[in-house]
Formats: C-alpha cells, sequence, structure tokens
C-alpha cells in the first residue's frame, strides 16, 4: 500500500481529525500523549489549515497560530504551549 500524499490525506480527513490535529498543534502532544517533533507539528498546522481552506471557512474565521514568546529555544518546541482560535461546535472559529 501506497502511503497518501498531502492533499489525499486532507481530502480524507473528518471533522473530528481536524479537531484532533489542531489540538495536538495546540498542546504539543497526540491524544494518546505522545510528544510532537516539530516537523510533526509544522504539517498538523499545514493540513488543519489546509483542511479550513477546503471547507471555506472564512478566512478571518481560519485557526490562528501565535507561538509562544518566551520560546528561544528549539530543543523543547513540541513541549510549550500555542495559542489558537477555539472552533465553534459547527467547525469554523470565533473573532478571538
Amino acid at each position: 500500500m501506497s502511503a497518501q500524499s498531502f492533499e489525499e490525506l486532507v481530502d480524507g480527513m473528518s471533522q473530528e481529525v481536524w479537531y484532533s490535529m489542531r489540538r495536538a498543534v495546540e498542546t504539543g502532544r497526540w491524544p494518546d500523549g505522545r510528544v510532537l517533533t516539530r516537523e510533526q507539528r509544522e504539517l498538523s498546522l499545514q493540513a488543519v489549515l489546509a483542511w479550513e481552506i477546503r471547507h471555506q471557512v472564512p478566512e478571518h474565521e481560519r485557526t490562528g497560530y501565535v507561538a509562544p514568546a518566551a520560546c528561544d529555544s528549539h530543543d523543547h518546541d513540541a513541549e510549550q504551549p500555542v495559542t489558537l482560535r477555539e472552533p465553534t461546535p459547527q467547525g469554523s472559529h470565533d473573532d478571538a
């Protein structure tokens, strides 16, 4: 079985997977508690944003990402919390 392309992954994402990936980006951990690598976190954020574009979430409601100001070391990036806008129950976002 061949690996899915990024496009195929995004096309097949359900809202639940989108939310789980979004939460993983925010917390730096997968739902099972494993820490994301920096690369996993960046790819997950890209997938979250691509899903929002595909589902025509208005630009001002898309996931916002704010890196922690105190984070100047790359050694613990996955452990650092980030701030994302909270999604509304319909899967879009509040204007935070």
